[in-house]
Formats: structure tokens, C-alpha cells, sequence
């Protein structure tokens, strides 16, 4: 098996990515097709299609392995169900699936070799991961209303409130005058709003409050956050 395309994308580590696409809609991102499969003829007509699914490889955490049980988020990160009744990143051949929003579809020359590149929205994806497959969306078949999702069958809504101390939206401020290399143009202020709105933290810390400082990278831009009141997180700096 061959990877046919890497991910460009905000999020520059593991940390804080969305537990699933389109918790973040401003999330927007490039899948680029490269070498055999940079030619035009890969993507004919697949700007029909508004939605499409990345396979791809979770490239970070496949050499440590996998076990039969592991432990879901959405159940607090303690109880404990078979992976393969989970999206754990620890599985046998290291494959995920993404649904996203397909934006555009650019066939294009870089150092003089075909690319094609196509914009995707509500990403889930570290940068630089490994795409192997794409594949069209396919509304009939694929939504079924009636379907049945056990622990996970509503969208999560404990999300936390954002807030900004005075020094990060000035830093911030003079951050959005720089251009960010690679990615689409964003909104970085609602990107960080609404990873951080997500409690990026273990499952089983949610909740608690500390004195600790957290820091991601997002859209090449480094932030730094802490969690002083229940249900609150503050950004405190960005650089």
C-alpha cells in the first residue's frame, strides 16, 4: 500500500485535533495528489461531488501498536470497548477515514511536475499526514437516518467558553498581518476559538481545573491557553 497524496493542514501536532471532522468548520486545508496521481485525469469530475472521504494513515502512532480494548473520549477516556467498536488511532493497519467538505479542485505544476490539489473544510488531520484513497461522498447510500450509534450517537455539546486576555488579541492582531505558507486563507481567531471550545485535553481531565499552561500549534501559530474556571478556557498568548 502506497500513500497517494499528503494533508497540508492547520494543525501542526496530534495535540488538538478534533476528535472527529467537522467539529471545526474553519478548519481548511489541502489534500495534494503528487507524482502518478498529480495528473488531471485523477480528479475528472470529482468537483461534482460536495463532499468526499480521506482514508489515510495515522502515520504518528502506527509503530506503537494496537490492543483489543481501548478507551473511547466520549466515554470519559476510562471505560473501555473493543477497537473495532471505536475510531482509536491504535488500530491493526493504522487506516482512518475523514468525511470532509470538498471546496475546489486545482490541477496545477510545481517544479514542473503535475499536482493536483483539492481544498477541503472541517479537517481532522495533522499536517503531513499520508492519504491513501479518495473516495466521493455518497448521500443515498451513506446517510442512513435511522442508524443506531450506541455511545457516541449525538453530536458532543459540552463545549467550553473561549475567552482572550488583552495581551493575545493585540499578539494576535499583529500575527494576522503575517501570511501563513501552505494553507488556505482562515479566520485564526475563530480556528483557535473553536479547537479550544473543544477541551483539546485527555477526556478524563475534563472538567478540572489547573495552574497548568498548554500550548498547540495552529495555522503556524503558536498558542499558549490555560483552564482557570470550570467550563473556561483562556488564551493567553499566541506568537
Amino acid at each position: 500500500m502506497i500513500a497517494i497524496g499528503t494533508i497540508r493542514s492547520p494543525y501542526g501536532e496530534k495535540f488538538a485535533v478534533p476528535r472527529q471532522p467537522g467539529l471545526v468548520s474553519e478548519a481548511l486545508g489541502y489534500c495534494e495528489l503528487s507524482g502518478e496521481f498529480g495528473v488531471p485525469e485523477t480528479v475528472r469530475g470529482l468537483e461534482q461531488f460536495s463532499h468526499i472521504w480521506l482514508l489515510f494513515q495515522f502515520h504518528q502512532t502506527i509503530e506503537q501498536g494496537w490492543q483489543p480494548l481501548v478507551r473511547p473520549p466520549r466515554l470519559g477516556g476510562n471505560k473501555k470497548v473493543g477497537v473495532f467498536a471505536s475510531r482509536s488511532t491504535f488500530r491493526p493497519n493504522g487506516i482512518g477515514m475523514s468525511l470532509v467538505e470538498l471546496i475546489n479542485v486545482e490541477s496545477l505544476k510545481r517544479n514542473g511536475q503535475p499536482l493536483n490539489r483539492l481544498t477541503v473544510k472541517g479537517l481532522d488531520l495533522v499536517d503531513g499526514t499520508p492519504v491513501i484513497d479518495i473516495k466521493p461522498y455518497l448521500p443515498y447510500a451513506e446517510a442512513v437516518v435511522e442508524a443506531q450509534a450506541g455511545y457516541a450517537a449525538q453530536k458532543p455539546s459540552n463545549t467550553l467558553k473561549v475567552s482572550w486576555t488583552q495581551h493575545a488579541i493585540d499578539a494576535l492582531q499583529r500575527h494576522n498581518n503575517s501570511d501563513v505558507d501552505d494553507l488556505p486563507a482562515m479566520n485564526t481567531k475563530i480556528l483557535i476559538d473553536q479547537v479550544l471550545s473543544q477541551d483539546p485535553r485527555p477526556a478524563y481531565q475534563a472538567g478540572q481545573l489547573s495552574d497548568r499552561t498548554y500550548g498547540v500549534k495552529l495555522a503556524n501559530t503558536d498558542v499558549k491557553f490555560r483552564f482557570p474556571a470550570p467550563e473556561v478556557v483562556e488564551v493567553i498568548s499566541v506568537e
